[in-house]
């Protein structure tokens, strides 16, 4: 399948998190869908956004606030269902078209179970970026990941925007992969374009 070389999209998941396990019944589930776009020709950032979903079969917790800073209210008041916010990335973002990354395997994993447990179709292309693993091989010469704040830290930027928010997180990612790509060169991408 051809996919467009345009853009990258790159997108950040919070979800509901404990400080231990998950109370009985209660599974990690999205609430906040952070979202931009890497132009590949100018490496800018572009179209920065937070899609906030209401959660279905967990609630808030107070640690999950803590970290996010989004509570249980803000995301029923302000919040859509998962398959609106698939709908919306699908249609403004070309996510079925475009090759996308996130920071590890976690967020494309949490995405699939749940498309699957909530019968809405993946929103994404099958062409993924894992760029936790790819600043980890070019950066660090290891398969041992970083976290992004780490990361950032490492090549001596700055974190923009509030850690563990979705859009904020999106963002300083686009700009990891911006920093991987102008130092190393186009081609650490070019696996995306493969088969």
């Amino acid at each position: 399948m051809s996919v467009r070389r345009d853009k990258l999209v790159i997108v950040d998941l919070e979800a509901t998190c404990w400080e231990n396990n998950p109370p009985t019944g209660q599974v990690p589930e999205i609430i906040e869908i952070g979202i931009c776009t890497l132009d590949l020709k100018t490496l800018r950032r572009e179209d920065g956004r937070s899609i906030l979903v209401r959660p279905e079969k967990s609630h808030v917790s107070l640690y999950c606030t803590n970290l996010t800073t989004l509570t249980e209210a803000v995301l029923y008041e302000e919040g859509m269902r998962f398959s609106e916010a698939c709908e919306i990335i699908r249609g403004l973002y070309l996510t079925r078209d475009r090759a996308w990354a996130s920071w590890g395997n976690y967020d494309r994993t949490l995405f699939k179970e749940e498309c699957r447990d909530r019968r809405v179709p993946y929103p994404f292309s099958s062409r993924h970026l894992n760029a936790k693993r790819l600043f980890a091989e070019l950066e660090l010469r290891s398969r041992k990941g970083i976290g992004m704040a780490s990361a950032l830290e490492r090549t001596g930027m700055s974190l923009e925007g509030t850690h563990h928010r979705g859009e904020d997180d999106a963002w300083n990612i686009a700009e990891l992969i911006a920093y991987l790509v102008r130092k190393h060169g186009r081609e650490v991408l070019s696996d995306l374009w493969r088969g």
